[in-house]
């Protein structure tokens, strides 16, 4: 039955409830006045410009060139204005691989990727009550007694309807979770432009934690500190780094 189900993926459930619990610190950047949460790095990265080129004429450009970084960023730019970010992240890893220390690049890179966990996340979410209302009557906790050591089978509809909601809710958790990862690793590479941003520590560490890379999320939000101790977003942070060590065990 479908309870039973939900107990054997009691930690992905677990772990998808942490997760959009934890969106709440990304998002906002609460406790910071430094503009760190995933949406000021969305809003800012909007404000590249492509020179006015639309889509094609970007796209023209690059044809001619293809190896040409100038002409992946403008693409990857008028690709997200035209509301095609996942396109745009293709061309900006191109040129970011050439231009390993544009910091801005960097920035909207992680960004992009952050926005697109977001979205699955929130995919993971409707997926679930999807699953709950798809799954309603299937009640039992476990399966029915007979009687001499008998159970009633479980019902083959309930079953696959279960089997296809957890398939649903583990498959959108797990891509928001790889959109993370890659946020994490593009962090990685703003860190090394900029080793003495706090911002980009901090960006890091939020980025790790979403990721479940607590060990890397740990290292920069005390690398944050190091760096910022007086920040407004010092106390959260601390507090941040001592749930991570208690869920580390």
């Amino acid at each position: 039955m479908f309870f039973t189900r939900l107990r054997r993926h009691a930690k992905w459930m677990f772990v998808f409830l942490a997760l959009v619990f934890g969106l709440g610190f990304l998002i906002f950047g609460i406790g910071s006045d430094q503009g760190t949460g995933i949406g000021d790095i969305i809003r800012d990265s909007g404000g590249a410009t492509a020179n006015g080129l639309s889509v094609s004429d970007a796209r023209e450009q690059l044809e001619k060139n293809p190896t040409n970084p100038d002409a992946q960023r403008a693409l990857a730019t008028a690709l997200v204005q035209d509301g095609k970010p996942q396109a745009a992240i293709t061309y900006l890893t191109l040129y970011v691989e050439k231009r390993p220390k544009d910091q801005d690049a960097l920035r909207e890179l992680a960004g992009l990727h952050l926005s697109r966990a977001l979205a699955q996340s929130q995919e993971a979410q409707v997926a679930q009550a999807r699953a709950s209302y798809e799954t309603f009557g299937s009640t039992f906790g476990s399966a029915l007694q007979l009687g001499n050591g008998q159970t009633l089978p479980p019902d083959p509809i309930d079953q696959a309807l279960a089997d296809r909601a957890s398939g649903s809710v583990n498959s959108a958790f797990a891509s928001a979770q790889e959109s993370f990862r890659k946020a994490e690793e593009t962090y990685d590479k703003l860190v090394l432009a900029a080793p003495n941003d706090p911002n980009v520590q901090l960006e890091l560490a939020q980025a790790a934690q979403q990721s479940g890379n607590y060990a890397k999320a740990i290292s920069a939000y005390e690398r944050f500190l190091k760096l910022a101790p007086d920040d407004p977003s010092a106390s959260i942070v601390k507090q941040q780094i001592a749930q991570l060590k208690q869920a580390q065990g």
